[in-house]
């Protein structure tokens, strides 16, 4: 009998060694390098637009402007925002986002991103004076 009660006693214990080896281990984890991830792909550079027409509104707070323009003879009104890269200028002098002012005519080349579109220079102008009618010859 006991020969019997041995042999179930190993039985059990190669039974439960035999599970517990067959479970399946998790491997290491790998460790960290000190190498840098692969670059990631440089996105094309946004292609740079532009649009004219004339300050319709100045948002001071939220430095964004609003231009009403004529785009393939539809009146359009666009809104861009500025930033600390966006070039202000009227002929050769800098101006500040300050100095822009509501019915300034302007030219804004911007750039696209999303529903967002940011200005990158802002070129402001004089507006252009009526033409004068010439006066016929008194006879």
């Amino acid at each position: 009998m006991k020969k019997m009660i041995l042999l179930a006693v190993m039985l059990t214990l190669v039974a439960f060694v035999s599970g517990a080896m067959a479970q399946v281990k998790p491997a290491p984890a790998k460790p960290a390098t000190t190498a840098a991830p692969a670059p990631a792909k440089p996105e094309a550079p946004a292609k740079i637009e532009k649009f004219s027409g004339t300050i319709d509104n100045v948002d001071a707070m939220g430095k964004a402007i609003v231009v009403k323009g004529k785009v393939k003879k539809e009146e359009k009104m666009m809104t861009f925002s500025a930033d600390d890269k966006t070039k202000i200028t009227k002929g050769k002098a800098s101006l500040s986002f300050a100095d822009l002012k509501k019915d300034m005519h302007v030219k804004v080349e911007y750039k696209k991103d999303g529903d967002k579109m940011t200005a990158v220079s802002i070129q402001a102008s004089a507006p252009k004076a009526a033409p004068k009618k010439k006066e016929e010859p008194k006879k």
